[in-house]
Protein backbone atom coordinates (compact mmCIF):
# COMPACT_ATOMS: atom_id res chain seq x y z
CA UNK A 1 0.00 0.00 0.00
CA UNK A 2 0.91 3.51 -0.79
CA UNK A 3 -0.99 4.94 1.53
CA UNK A 4 0.42 7.70 3.85
CA UNK A 5 0.85 6.29 7.41
CA UNK A 6 1.33 9.23 9.80
CA UNK A 7 4.53 7.56 10.99
CA UNK A 8 1.87 5.43 12.45
CA UNK A 9 1.05 1.97 11.00
CA UNK A 10 -0.27 1.16 7.38
CA UNK A 11 -3.64 2.27 7.25
CA UNK A 12 -6.32 -0.38 7.47
CA UNK A 13 -9.09 1.65 6.85
CA UNK A 14 -10.63 4.95 5.53
CA UNK A 15 -13.61 6.72 5.87
CA UNK A 16 -14.17 10.03 3.71
CA UNK A 17 -17.53 12.03 4.40
CA UNK A 18 -18.04 16.11 3.32
CA UNK A 19 -16.80 16.64 7.02
CA UNK A 20 -13.97 14.64 6.92
CA UNK A 21 -11.84 11.95 6.34
CA UNK A 22 -11.01 9.32 9.74
CA UNK A 23 -8.15 6.81 9.20
CA UNK A 24 -7.49 3.66 10.86
CA UNK A 25 -3.73 2.66 11.66
CA UNK A 26 -2.79 -0.77 12.23
CA UNK A 27 -4.40 -3.46 14.44
CA UNK A 28 -4.03 -4.05 17.97
CA UNK A 29 -7.16 -6.88 17.83
CA UNK A 30 -9.36 -8.66 15.43
CA UNK A 31 -12.61 -9.46 15.83
CA UNK A 32 -14.85 -11.70 13.56
CA UNK A 33 -17.81 -11.22 16.08
CA UNK A 34 -19.35 -8.01 16.23
CA UNK A 35 -20.87 -8.74 20.00
CA UNK A 36 -16.81 -9.09 21.10
CA UNK A 37 -16.20 -5.61 19.32
CA UNK A 38 -18.96 -4.05 20.72
CA UNK A 39 -18.26 -5.27 24.32
CA UNK A 40 -14.84 -4.59 23.85
CA UNK A 41 -14.83 -0.73 23.30
CA UNK A 42 -17.74 -0.48 25.55
CA UNK A 43 -15.54 -1.29 29.01
CA UNK A 44 -12.65 0.46 27.60
CA UNK A 45 -10.77 -3.14 26.58
CA UNK A 46 -9.80 -1.40 23.43
CA UNK A 47 -9.67 2.92 22.32
CA UNK A 48 -11.46 2.01 19.08
CA UNK A 49 -12.72 0.17 16.29
CA UNK A 50 -13.07 0.62 12.61
CA UNK A 51 -14.08 -1.64 9.56
CA UNK A 52 -17.21 -3.71 8.25
CA UNK A 53 -19.98 -5.68 9.90
CA UNK A 54 -22.03 -8.48 7.66
CA UNK A 55 -25.65 -8.00 6.57
CA UNK A 56 -26.65 -11.83 8.64
CA UNK A 57 -25.65 -11.14 12.03
CA UNK A 58 -24.45 -15.12 11.72
CA UNK A 59 -21.49 -14.26 9.39
CA UNK A 60 -17.76 -13.04 10.21
CA UNK A 61 -17.57 -9.54 10.37
CA UNK A 62 -14.59 -7.94 9.50
CA UNK A 63 -13.42 -5.13 12.58
CA UNK A 64 -10.08 -3.89 14.15
CA UNK A 65 -9.01 -2.52 17.03
CA UNK A 66 -6.69 0.19 15.24
CA UNK A 67 -3.27 0.93 17.03
CA UNK A 68 -4.42 4.69 16.04
CA UNK A 69 -7.26 6.28 14.68
CA UNK A 70 -6.47 10.11 13.15
CA UNK A 71 -8.92 12.64 11.84
CA UNK A 72 -8.67 14.65 8.51
CA UNK A 73 -10.89 17.77 8.53
CA UNK A 74 -10.89 17.41 4.40
CA UNK A 75 -12.43 14.73 2.98
CA UNK A 76 -10.60 12.83 0.05
CA UNK A 77 -9.69 14.86 -2.71
CA UNK A 78 -10.99 12.35 -5.65
CA UNK A 79 -9.04 11.43 -8.79
CA UNK A 80 -10.22 10.67 -12.53
CA UNK A 81 -10.44 6.97 -12.59
CA UNK A 82 -7.38 4.46 -14.13
CA UNK A 83 -8.98 2.74 -17.14
CA UNK A 84 -9.37 -0.98 -16.27
CA UNK A 85 -10.26 -3.53 -18.70
CA UNK A 86 -12.96 -6.96 -18.67
CA UNK A 87 -11.32 -10.20 -19.32
CA UNK A 88 -14.20 -11.68 -17.58
CA UNK A 89 -17.67 -10.99 -16.47
CA UNK A 90 -20.07 -13.43 -14.78
CA UNK A 91 -23.67 -12.68 -13.01
CA UNK A 92 -25.12 -14.17 -9.82
CA UNK A 93 -27.42 -14.61 -11.11
CA UNK A 94 -28.11 -13.57 -14.46
CA UNK A 95 -30.82 -11.22 -16.04
CA UNK A 96 -33.92 -13.68 -16.54
CA UNK A 97 -33.30 -15.62 -12.69
CA UNK A 98 -33.22 -12.03 -11.03
CA UNK A 99 -36.62 -10.85 -12.70
CA UNK A 100 -37.83 -14.30 -11.84
CA UNK A 101 -36.79 -13.56 -8.46
CA UNK A 102 -38.54 -10.02 -8.32
CA UNK A 103 -41.45 -12.37 -9.75
CA UNK A 104 -41.57 -14.49 -6.63
CA UNK A 105 -41.28 -11.51 -4.35
CA UNK A 106 -44.03 -9.44 -5.76
CA UNK A 107 -46.26 -12.57 -5.27
CA UNK A 108 -45.22 -12.83 -1.62
CA UNK A 109 -45.78 -9.40 -0.82
CA UNK A 110 -49.29 -9.72 -2.48
CA UNK A 111 -49.79 -12.59 -0.43
CA UNK A 112 -49.14 -11.17 2.70
CA UNK A 113 -46.54 -12.49 3.75
CA UNK A 114 -43.91 -9.46 3.74
CA UNK A 115 -44.17 -6.07 3.17
CA UNK A 116 -41.15 -4.97 1.32
CA UNK A 117 -37.84 -7.29 0.69
CA UNK A 118 -34.59 -6.06 -1.15
CA UNK A 119 -33.21 -8.28 -3.96
CA UNK A 120 -29.57 -7.83 -4.71
CA UNK A 121 -27.66 -9.41 -7.44
CA UNK A 122 -23.57 -9.12 -7.89
CA UNK A 123 -21.43 -9.47 -10.80
CA UNK A 124 -17.69 -10.75 -10.55
CA UNK A 125 -15.18 -9.48 -12.74
CA UNK A 126 -11.60 -10.32 -13.60
CA UNK A 127 -9.73 -7.26 -14.88
CA UNK A 128 -6.39 -5.78 -16.11
CA UNK A 129 -4.08 -4.57 -14.80
CA UNK A 130 -4.43 -4.92 -11.48
CA UNK A 131 -6.25 -2.09 -9.21
CA UNK A 132 -4.56 -0.18 -7.24
CA UNK A 133 -6.41 0.32 -3.48
CA UNK A 134 -5.50 3.90 -3.26
CA UNK A 135 -5.94 4.96 -6.96
CA UNK A 136 -9.76 2.93 -6.74
CA UNK A 137 -10.47 4.93 -3.49
CA UNK A 138 -9.73 8.13 -5.38
CA UNK A 139 -11.81 7.27 -8.25
CA UNK A 140 -14.55 6.44 -5.94
CA UNK A 141 -14.29 10.12 -4.23
CA UNK A 142 -13.81 11.81 -7.44
CA UNK A 143 -17.22 9.71 -8.45
CA UNK A 144 -19.64 12.12 -5.88
CA UNK A 145 -20.12 15.42 -5.06
CA UNK A 146 -20.01 14.75 -1.61
CA UNK A 147 -16.35 12.76 -1.82
CA UNK A 148 -17.70 9.84 -0.34
CA UNK A 149 -15.90 6.46 0.19
CA UNK A 150 -14.22 4.03 2.26
CA UNK A 151 -11.61 1.55 2.52
CA UNK A 152 -11.49 -1.35 4.91
CA UNK A 153 -8.40 -4.09 4.59
CA UNK A 154 -10.66 -7.23 5.29
CA UNK A 155 -7.28 -9.06 5.45
CA UNK A 156 -6.77 -7.49 8.45
CA UNK A 157 -9.31 -8.89 10.28
CA UNK A 158 -9.82 -12.13 8.30
CA UNK A 159 -6.67 -12.97 7.01
CA UNK A 160 -8.11 -13.72 3.34
CA UNK A 161 -5.80 -10.34 1.44
CA UNK A 162 -8.94 -8.30 0.46
CA UNK A 163 -10.02 -5.10 0.69
CA UNK A 164 -13.92 -3.71 0.67
CA UNK A 165 -14.00 -0.22 -1.35
CA UNK A 166 -17.38 1.39 -1.89
CA UNK A 167 -18.81 5.01 -2.01
CA UNK A 168 -22.17 4.86 -0.14
CA UNK A 169 -24.21 7.96 0.13
CA UNK A 170 -26.40 6.48 2.83
CA UNK A 171 -25.44 7.42 6.59
CA UNK A 172 -26.85 4.55 8.85
CA UNK A 173 -25.72 6.89 11.73
CA UNK A 174 -23.44 9.43 13.33
CA UNK A 175 -23.32 10.03 16.74
CA UNK A 176 -21.43 12.70 18.60
CA UNK A 177 -22.25 12.67 22.31
CA UNK A 178 -25.66 12.17 22.70
CA UNK A 179 -26.61 13.73 19.08
CA UNK A 180 -27.26 10.61 16.56
CA UNK A 181 -28.03 11.37 13.22
CA UNK A 182 -29.23 9.33 10.30
CA UNK A 183 -30.23 9.67 6.58
CA UNK A 184 -31.85 6.97 4.84
CA UNK A 185 -32.10 6.25 1.24
CA UNK A 186 -34.58 4.19 -0.34
CA UNK A 187 -36.38 4.40 -3.37
CA UNK A 188 -34.58 5.92 -6.32
CA UNK A 189 -33.93 6.52 -10.23
CA UNK A 190 -31.23 6.89 -12.48
CA UNK A 191 -29.76 10.21 -13.77
CA UNK A 192 -29.07 11.49 -17.10
CA UNK A 193 -26.49 13.15 -18.82
CA UNK A 194 -29.55 15.23 -20.68
CA UNK A 195 -30.45 18.39 -17.90
CA UNK A 196 -33.93 18.58 -18.79
CA UNK A 197 -34.66 14.81 -18.68
CA UNK A 198 -32.60 14.81 -15.32
CA UNK A 199 -34.78 17.04 -13.82
CA UNK A 200 -37.98 15.28 -14.65
CA UNK A 201 -36.48 12.14 -13.37
CA UNK A 202 -35.79 13.66 -10.20
CA UNK A 203 -39.72 15.15 -10.36
CA UNK A 204 -41.01 12.07 -11.19
CA UNK A 205 -39.49 10.35 -8.47
CA UNK A 206 -40.52 12.49 -5.95
CA UNK A 207 -44.12 11.86 -7.11
CA UNK A 208 -43.64 8.22 -7.18
CA UNK A 209 -46.51 6.41 -4.65
CA UNK A 210 -44.07 3.45 -5.30
CA UNK A 211 -40.76 5.00 -4.04
CA UNK A 212 -42.41 6.95 -1.30
CA UNK A 213 -43.84 3.95 -0.06
CA UNK A 214 -40.71 2.06 -0.14
CA UNK A 215 -39.20 5.28 1.76
CA UNK A 216 -41.72 5.05 4.69
CA UNK A 217 -40.74 1.54 5.61
CA UNK A 218 -37.34 2.84 5.86
CA UNK A 219 -38.03 5.99 7.68
CA UNK A 220 -40.72 4.32 10.32
CA UNK A 221 -38.03 1.45 10.95
CA UNK A 222 -35.18 3.73 12.45
CA UNK A 223 -37.96 5.83 14.51
CA UNK A 224 -39.15 2.54 15.78
CA UNK A 225 -35.78 1.42 16.95
CA UNK A 226 -34.68 5.04 17.81
CA UNK A 227 -37.28 5.73 19.58
CA UNK A 228 -37.36 3.42 23.14
CA UNK A 229 -33.57 4.82 23.55
CA UNK A 230 -33.43 8.50 22.29
CA UNK A 231 -35.53 11.70 23.35
CA UNK A 232 -36.59 14.71 20.54
CA UNK A 233 -37.08 12.39 17.25
CA UNK A 234 -37.06 14.06 14.10
CA UNK A 235 -37.85 12.96 11.03
CA UNK A 236 -39.18 15.10 8.35
CA UNK A 237 -42.63 13.83 7.06
CA UNK A 238 -41.75 14.16 3.22
CA UNK A 239 -38.17 12.79 2.13
CA UNK A 240 -36.00 14.88 0.45
CA UNK A 241 -34.73 14.15 -3.42
CA UNK A 242 -30.63 14.08 -3.49
CA UNK A 243 -28.49 12.88 -5.96
CA UNK A 244 -25.02 10.87 -6.01
CA UNK A 245 -23.24 10.33 -9.55
CA UNK A 246 -25.47 7.93 -11.25
CA UNK A 247 -28.81 7.94 -9.28
CA UNK A 248 -31.17 9.99 -7.77
CA UNK A 249 -32.56 9.49 -4.13
CA UNK A 250 -35.21 9.79 -1.64
CA UNK A 251 -33.61 10.82 1.56
CA UNK A 252 -35.03 12.06 4.82
CA UNK A 253 -32.45 13.52 7.48
CA UNK A 254 -33.09 12.30 11.12
CA UNK A 255 -32.22 13.57 14.39
CA UNK A 256 -31.93 12.16 17.84
CA UNK A 257 -30.91 12.64 21.34
CA UNK A 258 -29.75 9.37 23.21
CA UNK A 259 -31.07 9.25 26.47
CA UNK A 260 -27.94 6.97 27.51
CA UNK A 261 -24.78 8.24 26.57
CA UNK A 262 -23.31 4.69 27.08
CA UNK A 263 -24.35 3.67 24.09
CA UNK A 264 -21.86 3.65 21.82
CA UNK A 265 -21.84 3.93 17.74
CA UNK A 266 -21.13 0.65 17.08
CA UNK A 267 -23.76 -0.60 19.48
CA UNK A 268 -26.21 1.55 17.34
CA UNK A 269 -24.95 0.33 14.09
CA UNK A 270 -26.00 -3.42 15.36
CA UNK A 271 -29.44 -2.56 16.47
CA UNK A 272 -30.37 -0.46 13.01
CA UNK A 273 -28.32 -2.80 10.70
CA UNK A 274 -29.36 -4.04 8.58
CA UNK A 275 -32.30 -1.67 7.49
CA UNK A 276 -35.33 -2.05 5.45
CA UNK A 277 -33.47 -0.09 2.92
CA UNK A 278 -31.34 -3.33 2.30
CA UNK A 279 -33.26 -5.59 3.93
CA UNK A 280 -37.10 -5.34 3.99
CA UNK A 281 -39.74 -5.42 6.44
CA UNK A 282 -40.77 -7.21 8.63
CA UNK A 283 -37.20 -7.76 8.80
CA UNK A 284 -37.31 -11.57 9.95
CA UNK A 285 -38.99 -12.21 7.32
CA UNK A 286 -37.94 -10.32 4.58
CA UNK A 287 -34.13 -11.70 5.45
CA UNK A 288 -35.24 -14.86 5.54
CA UNK A 289 -37.05 -14.52 2.15
CA UNK A 290 -33.23 -13.13 0.82
CA UNK A 291 -31.72 -16.05 2.54
CA UNK A 292 -33.59 -18.83 0.63
CA UNK A 293 -33.17 -16.85 -2.88
CA UNK A 294 -29.69 -14.82 -3.26
CA UNK A 295 -25.95 -16.05 -2.63
CA UNK A 296 -24.65 -15.32 0.83
CA UNK A 297 -24.44 -11.37 1.03
CA UNK A 298 -21.56 -11.62 3.17
CA UNK A 299 -20.29 -7.55 4.22
CA UNK A 300 -22.39 -6.40 1.32
CA UNK A 301 -25.67 -4.39 2.74
CA UNK A 302 -24.17 -4.48 6.18
CA UNK A 303 -22.33 -1.19 7.63
CA UNK A 304 -19.13 -0.11 7.47
CA UNK A 305 -17.75 2.91 9.60
CA UNK A 306 -15.58 3.21 12.79
CA UNK A 307 -16.33 4.06 17.19
CA UNK A 308 -13.98 6.08 19.30
CA UNK A 309 -13.35 5.56 23.15
CA UNK A 310 -15.94 8.23 23.94
CA UNK A 311 -18.44 5.54 21.67
CA UNK A 312 -18.60 8.82 19.20
CA UNK A 313 -18.25 7.15 15.50
CA UNK A 314 -20.03 6.76 11.99
CA UNK A 315 -21.32 3.75 10.05
CA UNK A 316 -22.44 3.77 6.42
CA UNK A 317 -24.94 1.41 4.80
CA UNK A 318 -22.44 -0.71 3.12
CA UNK A 319 -23.64 -0.29 -1.08
CA UNK A 320 -22.33 0.86 -4.10
CA UNK A 321 -19.05 -1.16 -3.30
CA UNK A 322 -16.70 -4.17 -4.32
CA UNK A 323 -15.09 -6.65 -3.12
CA UNK A 324 -11.48 -6.54 -4.37
CA UNK A 325 -9.65 -9.95 -4.09
CA UNK A 326 -5.59 -10.29 -2.81
CA UNK A 327 -4.40 -10.35 -6.10
CA UNK A 328 -6.26 -7.05 -7.22
CA UNK A 329 -7.22 -8.47 -10.53
CA UNK A 330 -10.54 -10.05 -9.28
CA UNK A 331 -13.46 -8.55 -7.22
CA UNK A 332 -17.37 -8.82 -6.59
CA UNK A 333 -19.57 -6.16 -6.80
CA UNK A 334 -23.49 -5.70 -5.87
CA UNK A 335 -26.36 -3.69 -6.89
CA UNK A 336 -30.05 -4.25 -5.00
CA UNK A 337 -33.60 -2.70 -5.02
CA UNK A 338 -36.27 -2.46 -2.62
CA UNK A 339 -38.99 -4.52 -3.93
CA UNK A 340 -43.07 -3.41 -2.95
CA UNK A 341 -45.91 -4.15 -4.40
CA UNK A 342 -45.78 -1.89 -7.27
CA UNK A 343 -42.88 -2.68 -8.57
CA UNK A 344 -41.90 -4.25 -11.58
CA UNK A 345 -39.06 -6.72 -12.80
CA UNK A 346 -37.68 -5.43 -15.76
CA UNK A 347 -37.57 -1.82 -14.04
CA UNK A 348 -36.46 -3.71 -11.10
CA UNK A 349 -33.68 -5.21 -13.02
CA UNK A 350 -32.37 -1.80 -14.45
CA UNK A 351 -32.13 -0.09 -11.03
CA UNK A 352 -29.44 -2.62 -10.16
CA UNK A 353 -27.45 -2.12 -13.73
CA UNK A 354 -27.71 1.79 -13.25
CA UNK A 355 -26.93 1.33 -9.58
CA UNK A 356 -23.35 -0.93 -10.34
CA UNK A 357 -22.20 2.46 -12.62
CA UNK A 358 -20.87 3.52 -9.23
CA UNK A 359 -18.51 0.81 -9.22
CA UNK A 360 -17.69 0.12 -12.54
CA UNK A 361 -16.96 4.23 -13.56
CA UNK A 362 -14.65 4.27 -10.32
CA UNK A 363 -12.50 1.33 -12.02
CA UNK A 364 -12.39 3.40 -15.84
CA UNK A 365 -14.55 0.64 -17.19
CA UNK A 366 -15.68 1.63 -21.09
CA UNK A 367 -18.63 -0.24 -21.31
CA UNK A 368 -20.09 0.38 -17.97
Amino acid sequence: MAFPDDGVSPVVFVLSRPHGTVRGHGHRRRFTETADAAHAVRTGAVDAITGAIPFDPDDRAALVAPVALTHDSAPLAGARPRRHDVTSRTYHPDRPVHRDRVTRAIKAIADGAVDKVVLARAVDLAIAPAADVEDLLGALAHGNTEHNAFGVNVGAATGDGSWLLGASPEVLLRKDGRVVTAQPYAGSAPRSSDPETDRAAAAALAASGKDLAEHAFVVDYLRDRLGPICADLQAPSTPEVRATGEIWHLATPIRATLRDDSVTALDLALLLSPTPAVCGTPSDVAAQFIREVEEPRGLYGGAVGWCDAAGDGEWMVTIRCLQLAEDRHHLRTWAGGGIVAQSDPQAELDETTAKLRTVLTALGIADS
